[in-house]
């Protein structure tokens, strides 16, 4: 019998299959739980051994979305619920007393994350178009120090980062968060955008130039699109961080520009932590990072194709 060199068998199909199945189940098994934890009770949530089947409840969404304050028996009996998120804090001798603070710290994770993924990818392209395409005096030197900025953590600069941000007046605000997370993530990207910008063949650009393209017309129209894979994977990466960064949040921001991160674990209920606010809270942080995955992921899965034109 013989057998295809590059074909694989059918128990290696197999075996391929088991092992993919496997790592995804292992992977969303914490994903599905943190899921799961956001529709249990309080009492749900701490069971042990752990409830895998239970009522579903939006007690905790109601919970991360507004605060409640205790009321006697005789003010609950005065004023009854009038809707389905009054009558569930009202089972625990409570009524709402306002909006929470987390629709604020999303938003400001919103503002904060997006905007320094976009100064970085916009300052990272055009640094890695100078690099990859002109002659830059000490370039060498100068790419090594970019990276050079990538091995040690970021917290590690913290106290001195606090004490610049204090006497700038930039503490607690959203331009000292994005020149921040800016600057930790320009290194990567400038140093992942120029592999891809140095892939693009210059006869491309040299076609334009004699077109009558300005330089900076045969970078938009030409280079620009021919590096969008790279683009869409460097603002994906450049999002995962400022979007996840907990460290320099919590210690520079504290009312104003906070984000999601440090205020979510701050989530209180009834006898101590609200554990099903806190997954609910967590369930929609991971909502923007994963929508904005699934609208790039053509540039992701398409790769890069330049045509008949190669070095």
């Amino acid at each position: 019998m013989s057998y295809s060199i590059t074909e694989p068998s059918r128990a290696q199909k197999w075996m391929a299959g088991i092992l993919v199945v496997a790592y995804a189940v292992i992977t969303l098994l914490p994903l599905i739980w943190i899921i799961a934890t956001g529709f249990k009770s309080p009492s749900d949530s701490i069971a042990y051994p752990p409830k895998l089947f239970f009522t579903p409840t939006l007690e905790g969404y109601v919970n991360l979305f507004t605060t409640r304050t205790r009321q006697t028996a005789e003010f609950l009996a005065a004023n009854p619920p009038q809707t389905w998120y009054q009558e569930i804090v009202a089972k625990y001798g409570m009524v709402i007393a306002g909006p929470s603070r987390f629709g604020e710290r999303f938003l400001n994770s919103v503002i904060i994350g997006f905007g320094s993924t976009f100064l970085s990818v916009f300052l990272g392209t055009l640094a890695a178009y100078a690099f990859s395409r002109f002659k830059v005096p000490l370039k060498d030197d100068l790419l090594f120090f970019i990276l050079s900025t990538r091995m040690m953590p970021p917290i590690a600069v913290a106290i001195p980062i606090f004490l610049m941000f204090r006497q700038l007046g930039l503490s607690d605000t959203h331009l000292g968060m994005i020149l921040l997370y800016t600057a930790v993530n320009l290194s990567l990207a400038v140093w992942l955008l120029k592999g891809f910008i140095d892939e693009i063949p210059r006869e491309y650009e040299e076609a334009a130039l004699i077109d009558g393209y300005t330089r900076f017309q045969a970078f938009r129209k030409v280079v620009l699109p021919q590096a969008a894979t790279g683009i869409a994977s460097t603002a994906i990466f450049c999002l995962i961080f400022a979007w996840n960064e907990y460290a320099f949040a919590v210690l520079l921001t504290s009312g104003n520009a906070q984000t999601a991160p440090p205020f979510i674990p701050t989530i209180i209920g009834v006898g101590g932590q609200d554990w099903p606010a806190v997954a609910a809270g967590a369930t929609l942080f991971l909502l923007p990072v994963m929508v904005f995955t699934i609208l790039l992921r053509k540039h992701l899965l398409r790769g890069i194709t330049f045509g008949a034109v190669r070095k």
